[in-house]
């Protein structure tokens, strides 16, 4: 029995992959490496249009901008084709940094430049702060949870070791859909940046006052005090209140009260369903002298792996042994 179990592990590990590399923008080339590098059996190909999407058994989507992503993704119909694989197909996707802000379902400080918003793909309901630890120049390194172990006993100390997550203009999520099967594989202790910190108050009024908040942009409201390390804040202009359409004329008073009657009923409903949605937010707690929070870099909800760090741009590779291997399972998976 013992044998015929080695066999079938042998056999599972030696099942040959083939990866697929977002590469619109980002840090594609280094995800490359680190994966074949991480498994003889994995192949990868660099993805920019829709056909490229065929006959993937996974897909990374790499840290760079995704503002830039987004725009680029739209005007190709790539983010269509990548909705239904992420989403439909249930494709094994993994997404750093800014690669999981194109996850999400929510996105807090998105780009002033994008008239719609930041453009998301969506799949995973968490809501992520972009920028949360600051711009290219406070890039730092950190310690951070190790991916699940995949080997045996004996090797799992090793595998224990934290990670050197490299953050570079790096998101946060901030909150996960409790009601959804989210698995959480990694939290860090932070001080958002001072955009991120007025994002936050911002959103925490937001969800105060029981609005559904699904996209925010980037909040200027900052009153740079001459202290580096104080900050003042603006109040920041609210959104209008909803107002109440009728199409009735003048002459006919009596359908106009009852048209009135029908949307006040759909704008509680409206207004309730907010609130439901809201009430899934749960912001992390801040520190009363740094303002620091316990902020989510790492999780995974069945297909979707997102983390907020680079593990492509270090020497270790144990995040990509880990995707590497759920790409394999749900291969296996499939063929059988």
């Amino acid at each position: 029995r013992n044998k015929l179990y080695s066999q079938s592990m042998l056999s599972f590990h030696e099942k040959k992959v083939k990866i697929g590399v977002l590469a619109l923008q980002g840090a594609f080339e280094e995800h490359q490496s680190c994966l074949e590098a991480s498994d003889k059996h994995c192949t990868t190909v660099q993805v920019r249009t829709v056909a490229e999407l065929e006959g993937l058994d996974g897909i990374v989507f790499p840290g760079g901008e995704s503002t830039a992503m987004g725009l680029i993704g739209t005007s190709n119909g790539m983010w269509d084709a990548l909705k239904e694989k992420v989403i439909g197909s249930k494709l094994p996707t993994w997404g750093t940094c800014a690669g999981m802000i194109l996850l999400a379902e929510r996105c807090v400080g998105a780009s002033a430049v994008i008239q719609d918003g930041q453009s998301l793909i969506g799949g995973l309901n968490v809501l992520v702060c972009r920028n949360y630890f600051g711009s290219q120049i406070s890039s730092f390194e950190m310690e951070t949870p190790p991916p699940p172990s995949l080997s045996s006993d004996n090797e799992a100390a090793e595998e224990s070791a934290p990670f050197p997550g490299v953050f570079i203009r790096a998101p946060a999520i901030l909150s996960v859909d409790q009601n959804d099967d989210i698995e959480i594989l990694g939290k860090v202790v932070a001080t958002p940046c001072r955009q991120a910190a007025v994002v936050l108050r911002e959103l925490e009024r937001k969800i105060e006052a029981g609005e559904n908040v699904v996209q925010m942009g980037v909040v200027d409201a900052l009153d740079r005090k001459s202290h580096p390390h104080q900050i003042g804040y603006i109040d920041v202009k609210k959104e209008p209140a909803t107002t109440i359409n009728s199409t009735a004329s003048e002459n006919v008073s009596a359908n106009r009260a009852e048209e009135e009657k029908k949307d006040v009923t759909i704008l509680e409903e409206e207004q309730q369903e907010q609130k439901q949605n809201t009430s899934n937010i749960q912001l992390p707690g801040a520190s009363d002298s740094t303002n620091a929070r316990e902020v989510i870099c790492a999780v995974r909800k069945q297909n979707i792996l997102c983390t907020a760090f680079h593990p492509e741009i270090t020497s270790d590779t144990r995040w990509h042994s880990y995707f590497v291997n759920m790409v394999r399972e749900d291969s296996v998976r499939r063929s059988n």
